[in-house]
């Protein structure tokens, strides 16, 4: 308890929560770097769905990351960045995962999404987690990938909206005027890295969303409405999971009951949980045993076809 609290004390320091200014710099429409194969866009064309202004952080994005010319492999990852709601990991779970990807024939989009430090409390980022998705299926053509292979990654609090846009997507609607609407924003895969599962919970001995954004009044209902192991069903899609066994802010037991819930529910999933490493670790900090997991991820890729022969 002790231990847990004092993680949870330097994390508050470190983002910034009382709903501070973030310092960090953000994704902005229109900066592109072409000569990168990178570039950003707005989520919405005009505000998104409930902004409360116009300024960067009020602007969900996606900034895409294209494979060489000539080595794509028709495959799109959305990989959402941990940070506790409160800020954006976007280099060490956003921007490196994405080059991991791409070296490997994917097309990455990074989700940019809203913050509850910011004021946006969910289901605002899952508003924005379900839009990205849509966006990379309604327009599979222009980015030269299979509508039916788009996975999405997540970290941390990122993982717990990568597993709630998965268990509560919009199933899209054929009547809808705008085009990306008419699309479900359900992805066909799933990848979790130490996923902040448990974050709806009035449980302070652990990190608490309710307790972060002074929302402990309301969290018994948030709990119920965005906890996504409550809502794992048969067409959860398949999914890969990992967790460390001393995790000292986020319990392995919260990976745990998502995992079992998708085995209980019939849902093809890969679990595995390492020994040893701190929360926060993205692709891997050289451990010996840890850092396998990327090479255990691309195993079941393969497996689910995600890297294919590569289109010429």
């Amino acid at each position: 308890m002790r231990k847990t609290m004092a993680v949870l004390a330097v994390l508050l320091t470190i983002c910034g929560f009382a709903g501070a200014q973030q310092k960090e710099p953000c994704a902005t429409p229109g900066e592109n770097n072409a000569w990168l194969g990178i570039e950003t866009i707005r989520l919405w064309p005009g505000d998104a769905p409930q902004a409360k202004g116009s300024d960067c952080w009020d602007v969900p994005t996606l900034t895409i990351v294209r494979p060489q010319p000539g080595h794509g492999n028709g495959s799109a990852v959305v990989v959402l960045p941990g940070g506790s709601y409160a800020h954006l990991a976007a280099n060490l779970e956003g921007r490196q995962v994405a080059d991991w990807f791409t070296s490997r024939g994917f097309t990455a989009f990074i989700l940019q999404y809203r913050l509850s430090s910011h004021g946006y409390l969910l289901p605002i980022p899952l508003l924005d987690a379900r839009r990205a998705v849509q966006t990379v299926r309604a327009r599979a053509t222009d980015y030269k990938i299979d509508l039916n292979r788009i996975a999405i990654i997540g970290f941390s609090a990122g993982g717990h909206l990568a597993a709630l846009a998965s268990v509560q997507p919009a199933p899209g609607d054929p009547a809808a005027a705008d085009p990306l609407e008419r699309v479900s924003s359900r992805p066909n895969y799933l990848i979790l890295g130490y996923p902040w599962i448990g974050a709806i919970s009035s449980d302070t001995s652990h990190l608490s969303y309710c307790k972060l954004f002074d929302v402990m009044d309301r969290c018994e209902a948030l709990r119920a409405a965005y906890s996504p192991d409550l809502f794992v069903t048969k067409e959860t899609p398949p999914t890969f999971w990992w967790h460390t066994a001393d995790d000292g802010l986020v319990p392995v037991q919260q990976g745990l009951r998502f995992y079992e819930a998708l085995l209980k529910a019939g849902v093809p999933a890969e679990g595995h949980i390492f020994a040893h490493g701190q929360h926060g670790t993205g692709l891997g900090t050289g451990d010996p045993s840890l850092d396998q997991w990327p090479a255990l991820l691309e195993t079941w890729l393969r497996k689910q076809g995600l890297i294919p022969a590569v289109i010429k």
